[in-house]
């Protein structure tokens, strides 16, 4: 019985891997600014974490919008509709684009924001002038994901995570050089750590978008769109799954920057411990997203066929295989929860509030990760408003005033606040665990009566 799940690994893991190291790229950049501007002090880690708060949401929405083309495009491929393929492919990058600047223009004149939300001074006199570089990678970083999705979902996954390795190597090199003012280079601080975010992303983009021209099974989705060609339905179709995909993962992001800035009322250093635990669990994480790209692609496949009875079996086989490997993550943020916070700082009180923090983040390895997966096997099967909403409920009907009232009015404080997100994924998991069992049962039998 078992068998018939864990059979699949293997096939997941091959199309899963290369999306996992992509999805890794992206938090490392992040990681590798927090992991080198946090030896110059805990009030600089606070500020990179404040000023990336607004921004991780911009790019969580973004990123979230562009994961619509992953199951049109595997569709579309399971179908052999080249013509279908070519002309989502092209109206999502024009979405995608137009989507990018805007985000930009938004985080721009979003920027007051940071002076208004009770973070301390000297961290937020920090955190404007890297605010402003790293929102300008809006718009690269957003191109980007529309060529990533696009061959993500023709199940060529390795192209995207060579480009993200490469940029990873560009951010570290101009990061060591401008943060620190090594050899000829000034001492930039933080809008060094900003400027190797910027450059990265660009060299990131335009390196995927050669190695995807090269390639000659996708010579044909490149030949541009005449105007004839243009058609809203195609853009409808994509912002009618990208929007609500776009709102699930932003209602599970805003709730963890929330936690953010209700750490930085408690002060600079639990803003720091806070930030040190958050792109440690953030980098697990990426694993689920990878794993459950793999398993919109295939479950997209599926649907293609119409073959329901292995659509299901196949999106169970990855809910099984994420949660053995967030087992182990478990394990890992529970032997060494003591230990991994000294990677960023020295701070011994930051140590001590991340390495508890890390404790609860062992406890919701497992229905964080189960739940990015789940919700990818219903976005390969197109279903999302109703996820949409259950995501909702979870992160901010139950889990964020959770957090509010144990971070703010109990003597827990920080660790309040990651009981709450703790309790919140834990409810996303068994709510949207149910829509997808109700859902591929319902297909099924569908697919039985008709035949």
């Amino acid at each position: 019985m078992l068998s018939q799940y864990t059979k699949e690994f293997k096939n997941n893991l091959q199309l899963a891997i290369p999306v996992i190291m992509g999805s890794l790229g992206h938090i490392l950049v992040g990681l590798a600014d927090d992991m080198m501007v946090g030896v110059l002090g805990p009030i600089h880690l606070a500020a990179t974490s404040l000023g990336n708060s607004l921004v991780f949401i911009a790019i969580s929405l973004g990123i979230g919008f562009s994961l619509a083309l992953t199951p049109l495009i595997s569709e579309a491929d399971g179908e052999n509709d080249i013509q279908k393929g070519r002309r989502i492919f092209q109206h999502g990058m024009i979405l995608n684009t137009s989507l990018g600047v805007v985000m930009f223009l938004m985080l721009l004149f979003a920027r007051p924001v940071l002076y208004l939300l009770k973070q301390p001074p000297e961290v937020v006199e920090l955190a404007v002038p890297y605010f402003k570089i790293v929102a300008l990678s809006m718009i690269p970083m957003m191109i980007f994901q529309g060529l990533k999705q696009f061959a993500d979902g023709m199940s060529q996954t390795k192209f995207a995570m060579k480009a993200t390795i490469i940029a990873n190597v560009i951010n570290i090199s101009i990061n060591f050089l401008l943060i620190y003012g090594i050899w000829i280079f000034p001492k930039l601080e933080l809008v060094g750590a900003a400027i190797g975010t910027l450059v990265s992303r660009i060299g990131m983009l335009i390196i995927l978008f050669f190695m995807l021209r090269k390639q000659k099974i996708f010579e044909p989705f490149f030949h541009n769109l005449k105007n004839s060609e243009i058609e809203w339905k195609y853009f409808l179709k994509i912002i009618n799954l990208g929007f609500p995909t776009a709102l699930q993962i932003l209602f599970e992001v805003a709730a963890f920057v929330g936690a953010v800035l209700l750490a930085g009322v408690l002060g600079a250093f639990p803003q720091a411990a806070n930030q040190i635990a958050m792109k440690l669990a953030s980098t697990t994480f990426m694993i689920a997203i990878g794993v459950g790209v793999a398993t919109t692609v295939r479950i997209g496949n599926q649907k293609g066929k119409k073959d329901f009875i292995n659509l299901r079996r196949i999106a169970l086989s990855n809910q099984l295989m994420i949660v053995c490997i967030m087992f182990g993550f478990s394990l890992l943020f529970f032997l060494f929860h003591n230990y991994l916070p000294f990677a960023f700082t020295r701070n011994q009180e930051v140590i001590g509030i991340a390495s508890k923090l890390l404790l609860i983040a062992a406890v919701f390895q497992l229905s964080d990760g189960l739940q990015a997966v789940i919700l990818a096997s219903l976005r390969g099967l197109q279903d999302v408003w109703i996820p949409s909403l259950l995501t909702f409920i979870s992160y901010w009907i139950i889990g964020f005033p959770i957090s509010y009232y144990l971070g703010l009015h109990t003597e827990y404080k920080t660790i309040g606040i990651w009981i709450g997100l703790s309790l919140g994924l834990t409810t996303s998991a068994f709510l949207l665990f149910l829509r997808f069992n109700y859902k591929t049962k319902k297909l099924i039998k569908q697919n039985h009566a008709n035949t």
